[in-house]
């Protein structure tokens, strides 16, 4: 394959990114469509994919991790995203948002309580940012942490949390200084069996339907000092590099979001006739295939030359915003566009529950949408660039 020339895998890439396609292929195929229709939240699959250690793939060996690269952990959600883009949802989060920004920013007695269970697969973990009037702009978020004395009172109501409806610890950010807005931030530890902690509405959603979203409330609830995430004041800091991870993880599941539905549409074109030839063979059908893949090439290329950025920053310690923020962008308009010509190309059965190419094309319009939108990345992506920092 052409990406193997560039960026070479292996043994042990090779050997997980199999293991997740059999996995995937074996466990998760049979029940996706069933867990789409129900919305239900696939605890058994995810508990066996924690046992495989694809649930906290690079955080290191001594947190409960797999201790593998960046690379290693694209390949593995790709797989998965192939098959169900909402266990890869779950997968990503964990991974992304919730392991990687405790691995970098906690403190040890915090990577042993939280990141430990979560990276092996024991917990589920989640991230909670959003808030009901607080989207892209986060510095006009309103839930509130007070200190008194050795801990914070926190009130407020968050939403759109991932995993928020089966989610053990969640990383928080909340204002602890109003006035400062995104300079007031700071983030915690969640630990959802306390008191005060309550799970809100779940989200009726369009498409990763089995990747549970809620809101979260939080009334009078009272986190430990010891759990803050970093200094007062930092969490919007944390919060940003977070999402520079997260959204090499998006980018993944875009990717194979895609590929799932090329592969299936290319298929369908060699098999379907009318008018007495292959669907294949008619102009239009050929063109929309060859802009498919060409779109899909280019952002694999993106998506791994991101995730390179990102296992060079472990040792340089420099920001991989802007590579992050192009393959994110790329790769999840690539989704939408390759779903939507796998539904056309598929006919009136692109548009039946009975294949699962309509639920690739539900699945791939959120890629757009969360860990910033994709105006939230062409933003991004300029500022970089004008030196806009």
């Amino acid at each position: 394959m052409a990406e193997q020339s560039l960026f070479p895998l292996t043994k042990e890439h090779e050997m997980l990114r199999q293991a997740a396609r059999d996995f995937a292929r074996k466990e998760i195929a049979p029940v996706a469509a069933e867990y789409d229709e129900s919305g239900e939240f696939p605890m058994p699959t995810i508990r066996k994919m924690g046992a495989m250690g694809l649930m906290g793939i690079e955080v290191s060996e001594e947190y409960g991790g797999a201790g593998m690269d960046t690379l290693a952990y694209v390949l593995a959600l790709e797989e998965i995203c192939k098959v169900d883009a909402a266990h890869g949802t779950i997968m990503s989060v964990n991974n992304s948002l919730f392991c990687y920004g405790i691995e970098r920013f906690g403190t040890q007695a915090q990577k042993e309580k939280y990141l430990v269970p979560v990276a092996s697969g024991e917990k589920v973990g989640a991230y909670s940012l959003t808030e009901p009037m607080s989207g892209s702009d986060a510095g006009t978020m309103r839930s509130r942490a007070v200190r008194q004395g050795d801990e914070y009172v926190i009130n407020g109501r968050k939403s759109w949390v991932t995993s928020g409806p089966v989610a053990d610890y969640v990383v928080l950010f909340t204002l602890t200084d109003p006035e400062k807005k995104q300079r007031g931030i700071t983030a915690f530890l969640i630990d959802a069996s306390r008191p005060g902690f309550g799970r809100g509405r779940k989200e009726p959603k369009l498409g990763i339907r089995a990747s549970a979203t809620s809101e979260l409330v939080f009334e009078d609830y009272r986190c430990p000092a010891a759990d803050r995430l970093g200094e007062e004041g930092e969490g919007f800091k944390i919060a940003m590099t977070v999402l520079d991870a997260g959204r090499i993880g998006i980018a993944a599941q875009a990717l194979g979001l895609a590929e799932a539905a090329y592969e299936a549409s290319l298929e369908y074109a060699r098999q379907r006739e009318a008018f007495g030839q292959k669907i294949g063979e008619f102009q239009g059908i050929s063109f929309k295939l060859a802009d498919m893949k060409t779109q899909i090439e280019a952002a694999r290329l993106l998506v791994y030359q991101a995730a390179a950025a990102k296992q060079r920053a472990k040792q340089t310690g420099e920001r991989f915003t802007l590579p992050a923020a192009m393959a994110k962008l790329f790769a999840s308009e690539t989704a939408m566009f390759v779903t939507h010509a796998a539904v056309q190309i598929h006919g009136g059965m692109g548009y039946s529950k009975e294949l699962p190419v309509e639920r690739y094309f539900r699945d791939a319009k959120i890629t757009e949408i969360y860990e910033g939108t994709s105006e939230i990345q062409r933003l991004v992506i300029a500022r970089q660039e004008l030196g806009l920092r």
